[in-house]
């Protein structure tokens, strides 16, 4: 059975975050599954790019899913934080032990809004780390801390998603999608 991924997307995501993460989870297998939280299916991203989703999120929420993710970006990850469905979906997933993952700012201000982040270690864009409390921030591209799964932003999305793919699927499928894109 294919292990099925959620990412949550609204307009102002990080285009980099967001297409990796799309990209890589499928290179891998995985049902990705792209939900916008927006009133359209079409988002423009923080840097122009425009993507179509697959579904609007409150139509897939009750659907299981082995990961939600979230990518940052602002003003993106502002929005995916304000979104209660989505909060209320993330906290179902952390509460069920199920694997729940983000980028950039998402963690700082979407998980920690959510309260998923008390006691764990994780890490966030580091210019958002002064907005955290009840978790430690650490200054590692990826952080892992039992289900949930937190990077630093653009540049290190390449090693994020391929994390996720770890935890998903196992290192071996991440060794192959790695060696295949020459990583």
């Amino acid at each position: 059975m294919s292990k099925r991924a959620l990412i949550a997307v609204a307009d102002g995501v990080e285009d980099l975050e967001c297409v990796t993460l799309i990209d890589v989870l499928r290179r891998a297998d995985i049902e990705v599954l792209v939900a916008s939280i927006e009133e359209r299916r079409m988002i423009t991203c923080a840097r122009g790019t425009r993507l179509t989703a697959d579904a609007m999120l409150v139509d897939v929420l009750a659907q299981d899913f082995d990961l939600i993710v979230l990518p940052g970006g602002m003003p993106g990850a502002q929005h995916l934080a304000d979104f209660e469905p989505l909060a209320e979906r993330v906290r179902q997933q952390a509460k069920a032990g199920e694997l729940f993952a983000a980028i950039c700012a998402a963690p700082a201000l979407a998980l920690q809004q959510y309260g998923v982040l008390k006691q764990r270690r994780m890490t966030c864009y580091p210019a958002f780390s002064e907005r955290l409390s009840g978790c430690t921030f650490v200054d590692e591209a990826v952080v892992v801390d039992g289900n949930c799964i937190t990077s630093q932003g653009p540049g290190t999305a390449l090693a994020f998603a391929l994390c996720l793919v770890e935890q998903l699927v196992g290192r071996s499928t991440r060794n192959e999608v790695a060696k295949a894109m020459l990583v």
